[in-house]
């Protein structure tokens, strides 16, 4: 499995982007730029991923999906995490998913 800090690392070398530039693009929520040394601890895996708030900033700059970058985070995306949904439901939908991730297994080792 890829990690969230080589996903972004892969990413902004494929943008021919410095960590440095790419720090001065991403705002915290108090509007300060992160430091290229937060985004380096970020790519090497020695920090959490960070905040959802970041992660669309990241998203948007280096044109990945959110919600990879969120799976990648162990993170559900607010939509998910702030639905009101019962027990039965949660069940639903993880079951749900998991019969989508074995259809997709079973397609590919057809292949």
């Amino acid at each position: 499995m890829t990690s969230f800090g080589s996903t972004i690392s892969e990413a902004r070398k494929k943008h021919n982007t410095s960590q440095k530039e790419l720090a001065a693009k991403i705002f915290k929520e108090d509007g300060t730029e992160i430091s290229p040394q937060y985004l380096n601890d970020l790519e090497h895996d020695r920090r959490y991923p960070p905040s959802d708030h970041l992660l669309r900033q990241f998203a948007e700059k280096l044109d990945l999906s959110l919600d990879y970058l969120q799976y990648l985070a162990g993170k559900l995306p607010e939509d998910i995490a702030n639905a009101k949904l019962n027990s039965e439901q949660v069940q639903a939908v993880f079951s749900a998913f998991r019969t989508s991730l074995k259809g997709n297994k079973d397609e590919s080792n057809r292949r």
